[in-house]
């Protein structure tokens, strides 16, 4: 029987989650975790659930599925360590590192693949058993067949996501919110940059809309069909929804998976009528009802992206109009309710809402969107304030203003009241992360002529042999060609014309192969790796689990491509593991991380991206044939551009990514492989010529983007820190002025007695 899986975001969600019927739940705790934006379970909190939820015979799983710079890994040591104490029943991780690491020392936790680990192949699921992992999480464009197939060539447990919420990006592979500003989606800030509203650059003039918007997935359709496939896990999206919401979902895909083989029809429009207080977007079943995966690129784009739906979930309420502060009253029981779950207050004020056809009414469930997308927020109404004119003030969270949006998820009618879950005391519960020290962690060292297939020098990436032949003239050590639909019937046959496809010998190109692996492709790229290795090629860029999975075996070089993300030397030793001995830095890195991860002797390992354009995000599909734009910008004006093909769709920004004036610099840190990066965008020879002389004379280039180059990723918690430690150091300046300022006085009065004792 497959499980049904429920997210806990918070203590109410994870009773709504059992109350309803879940056989599991998956939970966050303070980090290391995709959803920092939600409540998430204090320690003492999780302890008493793990406890608690075991005693009822359910599971519970925590997500540690972020990836960790060098400098955090200790503080992630002590994490699983604490967590291997506790007892969940398995960690869902996206970051190499942390399956590395839970190797060595802790082997008693039991690791699922996130959905952000990009798994879309029998071949990466097969690979990560083989590194004993249990489950993976497989992306969510897929289709049914591909699921299938998946399932039916890996000895993996397949869990999969059957409703809510979908990213418009290919799993694991969105780098639009950390380019625009440090909070990455493989971090868990997300500021889903995709859906806010954009304006479209076409020829009939400027045009608004949510272009990037996706629908949400509802796959209550084909659990029966899934269920005789023998899917292990059935996921349901939403740690930042409300309890309401989980309890009314779980219901329904409860209620269908019990009863389908009485009567599959009937079961399906009972659990679709149970569905239906699911205020969230339009509903979509994404790639479920295409034939193949040719027909899912050019049409799954209508099926999913809708312009003119806002970016927002439920029915609209309005905006705040007016603010103010809560009552002496609502603090107290706010504090009262705050100590019984040993949780910290949570900081509300009173707004006055309107523009909507509903009041809410305490009890419903609400959810909030800052008007310039910087942040959204779900809550539960807990009073309501009738003023001396009759405007209704209901609480809202702290952290928005006047104009910000606000939209009904749940009403009070909808919700239920489930059995308590924890200890009404908690207080016993007291474990967390120690000070344990994390042991030492040697690289390999660099052999003599280990990296031959990776000299030193300055190497350019393109998407067409057309520009490997503009891009010849510049003399680079290496071409990096992708394998991509217009080039790769040419590298399998070799020859066209009697002539070589390639205008340089076979040696000086490195095949860089697509991040997105699907199932659907799987045998025709496994077929086509065999030929590209028999026609010659002998070095590729890997940037897929299932990539170093089919090159196995096969006598070639395997360099990992920055999408096999190594932002610690864990990570690393994972991938050296995997016999991959030369690595290309993640393009959202940034170069303290770097240099704390690759020491002086294992800089010849690296390549670093001197110049891009990011592919802020990939897309399984092309765009609908109604956006007949190619460039688009948000309101601050920063513009952006997307390129369809039969691989897909790729935005990246219209201001490039550069720190070539960087080079200099980091030679003589001792890196000595660069990398200027032209895929998805047209060579012109002059701006070649431009970019590698900027790079020599350590020049910067104009209008170009540094990225976390210099900042790094965005950190509340160093914020955070630094707030404090802010505040502490102007306490104890005020602490000193005032001392002095008594030193002063104390001083001046015995001045004024001796002036006194004289006269």
């Amino acid at each position: 029987m497959a499980e049904l899986l429920a997210p806990a975001g918070n203590i109410e969600a994870l009773e709504a989650a059992i109350g309803e019927g879940a056989d599991a739940v998956y939970l966050g705790l303070k980090s290391f975790n995709a959803r920092l934006r939600s409540s998430n379970f204090a320690w003492n909190q999780f302890e008493a659930a793990v406890q608690s939820v075991h005693k009822l015979g359910k599971k519970i799983y925590v997500t540690v599925n972020t990836v960790s710079e060098e400098s955090e890994t200790e503080r992630l040591y002590r994490f699983l360590a604490y967590l291997e104490k506790i007892g969940p029943d398995g960690l869902i991780v996206q970051d190499f590192g942390v399956v590395r690491m839970v190797q060595e020392f802790f082997p008693k936790l039991e690791l699922h693949a996130s959905t952000q680990m990009n798994v879309e192949s029998a071949a990466a699921a097969n690979l990560l058993a083989r590194e004993g992992l249990t489950r993976v999480v497989v992306a969510r464009e897929l289709g049914l067949e591909e699921i299938r197939h998946i399932k039916a060539n890996t000895k993996a447990e397949i869990e999969m996501f059957v409703h809510g919420a979908l990213c418009v990006s290919e799993s694991g592979l969105c780098l639009f919110s950390s380019f625009l500003g440090g909070k990455s989606a493989n971090r868990g800030m997300c500021t889903q940059a995709c859906r806010r509203f954009y304006t479209a650059e076409s020829g009939g003039g400027e045009i608004p809309g949510y272009y990037f918007s996706p629908a949400d997935l509802q796959l209550i359709e084909h659990i029966p069909d899934l269920m005789e496939i023998g899917i292990d896990s059935f996921k349901i999206e939403g740690r930042m929804k409300s309890a309401e919401y989980v309890g009314s979902v779980v219901s329904a895909y409860r209620y269908l998976m019990d009863h389908y083989k009485e009567d599959k029809k009937g079961a399906i429009a009972a659990a679709k009528r149970m569905l239906a207080t699911d205020f969230a977007r339009k509903k979509t079943t994404y790639w479920y009802n295409f034939k193949n995966t040719v027909e899912g690129i050019d049409k799954a784009g209508d099926a999913i992206l809708d312009p003119q739906q806002a970016g927002g979930t439920g029915i609209y309420l309005g905006k705040i109009i007016e603010m103010k502060g809560v009552s002496d009253e609502l603090k107290a029981q706010m504090s009262e309710k705050a100590e019984a779950e040993g949780t910290e207050v949570k900081k509300l004020r009173m707004a006055l809402i309107r523009g909507g056809s509903y009041d809410p009414d305490p009890g419903d469930s609400i959810r909030l969107h800052r008007h310039d997308d910087t942040g959204r927020e779900s809550h539960k109404v807990r009073t309501l304030e009738i003023g001396e004119n009759g405007e209704r003030w209901i609480d809202i969270p702290a952290g928005f203003s006047k104009g910000d949006d606000v939209y009904l998820l749940q009403t009070k009618s909808m919700s239920k009241r489930y059995p308590r879950i924890l200890p009404s005391d908690i207080g016993r519960f007291r474990q967390q992360p120690g000070s344990e020290v994390l042991p030492v962690l040697d690289l390999t060292p660099v052999e003599k002529k280990e990296l031959s297939y990776f000299p030193e020098g300055i190497y350019i990436q393109l998407s067409t042999i057309q520009d490997l032949f503009l891009a010849q003239s510049e003399h680079p050590v290496r071409f990096i060609l992708e394998v991509n639909s217009e080039t790769k019937d040419a590298l399998c046959n070799d020859v066209i014309g009697g002539k070589p496809v390639l205008p340089v010998s076979k040696k000086m190109v490195i095949l860089s192969l697509d991040p997105y692996c699907p199932a659907g492709m799987e045998e025709e790229t496994q077929q086509m790796l065999d030929r590209l290795v028999e026609n010659g090629y002998m070095t590729f860029v890997a940037n897929n689990l299932a990539h170093i999975e089919m090159l196995r075996g096969k006598g070639v070089n395997i360099i990992a491509g920055h999408y096999l993300y190594t932002f610690n030397k864990w990570a690393v030793s994972f991938l050296e593991n995997q016999n991959i001995g030369a690595f290309i830095t993640p393009l959202e890195n940034s170069e303290r991380n770097l240099e704390e991860t690759f020491s002086a002797k294992l800089r010849q390992r690296v390549m670093v991206s001197l110049f891009a354009y990011p592919a802020l995000f990939r897309v399984r599909f092309r765009l609908p044939k109604s956006y007949d734009f190619n460039y688009f910008h948000d309101k601050e004006g920063e513009v952006f551009k997307f390129a369809s093909s039969a691989d897909g769709t790729v935005v990246m920004p219209e201001k490039p990514f550069s720190i070539v004036d960087k080079m200099p610099a980091l030679s003589k840190k001792g890196f000595s492989r660069f990398l200027i990066d032209y895929s998805h965008t047209k060579v012109r020879k002059g701006d070649l010529r431009i970019i590698i002389g900027s790079m020599l004379k350590g020049q910067l280039l104009p209008e170009t983007s540094r990225f976390n180059w210099k900042d790094g990723f965005y950190n509340p918690e160093k914020l955070e820190a630094y707030r404090l430690s802010n505040e502490r150091a102007a306490e104890a300046k005020a602490a000193e002025m005032a001392l002095r300022k008594g030193k002063g006085e104390r001083k001046g009065k015995r001045g004024n007695n001796a002036k006194n004792k004289r006269r």
